[in-house]
């Protein structure tokens, strides 16, 4: 086992003469890296992250390193701060440079060397590596290296609870890069999800050396609220639905690829004392904006938001919800138990089409294949009596938030991760640490 030099031990914060936490003399540093190439989702489940671990009782100083500058948006919890990198962009599943006038490999120095110089600083007790173990275009490889010759940082690789279909996953770890990687650099796996949706280990076929680093954490979501104050999205609320109306939702999450269904969407007749609001996300192309700006001036029940950082409160008063499939909302419309219709993005990756696959399965949402999407299939869907799903945080895991910082103070503290186990009865048992 590496050496390492521990953190000062877990317990309540200090706080000064105003209430406010005080950092103890050594935090836990930790920093947590997203590649960020499309959409919002690796970033926002790096800060929800970073925001559970901050809220616990774990003294932590945070360094968040994000891939895309959107991350500016979100409320950082305390101790937290970040570095954003100049950004990728996939275009027909290759990498290229976002805005500045470079190569991509250009570009991919000097993130790479970016992140090295910030993580040689900072010297993090931890690092959780969001989804790619050697970073977009293994930009990491160096830095991985260096804290590897150092000993003195555990790296945990943080992957969502679906990649890809099994076929293409197990072609891009066939050639032993993957699985090396996680072998060499890793001494953890959390896999953000529960098996009893989906088993990477078993659909990947992953190695018995990288099996034996998995942790499945459940899904990580912040708690339910009822309770709603300063946060982004409520200054908009007036203009969106009055108390007597049914809230109609749609959300396509960063929004480059949610044209068809918000178009789509914004095209449904909806009823007097409905009112439907599409939220676009930062990422869609203009032109399309303004398509659903003109649809929306000649439907007056028709709201179009560009972006909140936080759509809790929009979920919370939303009747039915038309969304895409990625992690991040699914555990927002499962949290709230609300009735949904998943539209899944089928390219460049299945993943969502899959998650919501498993979930239609459980019986937990509605399914609608995007060739299929039509104002008219949506709004025969709007129109179903159909109850929301019930007992959703029986069914399924969603304490990864609770789970976290203990798992984090066990791997620190030298205590091995809890393993995948099967009971006799055939079922995924935890060990605690």
């Amino acid at each position: 086992m590496r050496e390492q030099e521990p953190p000062t031990s877990s317990g309540e914060r200090e706080t000064d003469g105003n209430g406010r936490r005080v950092p103890r003399e050594r935090p836990l540093r930790l920093a947590l890296y997203s590649h960020d190439t499309m959409g919002i989702g690796h970033m926002r489940r790096n800060v929800l992250i970073a925001r559970t671990i901050a809220s616990s009782p774990l003294p932590v100083s945070i360094l968040l390193i994000a891939g895309a500058r959107e991350v500016c948006a979100f409320e950082l919890p305390p101790e937290t701060d970040c570095l954003t990198l100049p950004s990728y962009h996939k275009e027909a599943g290759d990498y290229q440079t976002r805005n500045l006038g470079v190569s991509v490999d250009e570009l991919t120095s000097l993130r790479s060397k970016t992140i090295a110089a910030a993580l040689e600083s900072f010297a993090p007790h931890v690092l959780i590596v969001d989804k790619l173990p050697r970073g977009a275009r293994r930009e990491l490889e160096p830095v991985l290296d260096l804290l590897l010759a150092r000993g003195r940082t555990r790296c945990i690789l943080g992957l969502r609870d679906v990649l890809d279909d099994p076929d293409t996953v197990r072609r891009e770890w066939g050639d032993g890069a993957q699985a090396d990687a996680v072998c060499d650099y890793f001494d953890a796996v959390w896999i953000y999800g529960d098996p009893a949706v989906y088993d990477q280990v078993r659909e990947y076929e992953y190695p018995a050396a990288v099996a034996a680093k998995v942790c499945y954490t459940g899904y990580v979501t912040r708690p339910l609220r009822t309770h709603f104050s300063e946060i982004d999205g409520l200054d908009v609320l007036p203009l969106i639905a009055s108390p007597t109306e049914r809230l109609f939702l749609c959300m396509v999450g960063g929004g480059q690829d949610g044209a068809q269904l918000a178009e789509a969407f914004a095209q449904v007749p909806f009823a007097i004392g409905t009112k439907g609001v599409i939220l676009t996300g930062p990422h869609m192309p203009s032109e399309v904006r303004q398509r659903l700006c003109r649809l929306k001036a000649a439907n007056p029940r028709l709201c179009v938001l560009k972006f909140v950082t936080d759509p809790d409160l929009l979920l919370s008063l939303a009747d039915r919800v038309v969304t895409m499939g990625g992690y991040n909302t699914i555990c927002e419309v499962l949290t709230f138990q609300k009735r949904a219709l998943i539209v899944p993005r089928i390219k460049p990756r299945r993943e969502q089409f899959i998650r919501a696959q498993r979930l239609q399965q459980l019986g937990l949402i509605d399914m609608l294949h995007p060739d299929d999407v039509n104002p008219d299939a949506l709004a025969e869907w709007l129109g179903r009596d159909k109850q929301p799903p019930t007992r959703v945080h029986e069914r399924i895991d969603f304490e990864g938030a609770a789970k976290l910082p203990l798992l984090l103070e066990g791997l620190v503290a030298g205590l091995n991760c809890p393993t995948r186990m099967l009971s006799a009865e055939g079922r995924i048992q935890y060990a605690a640490p």
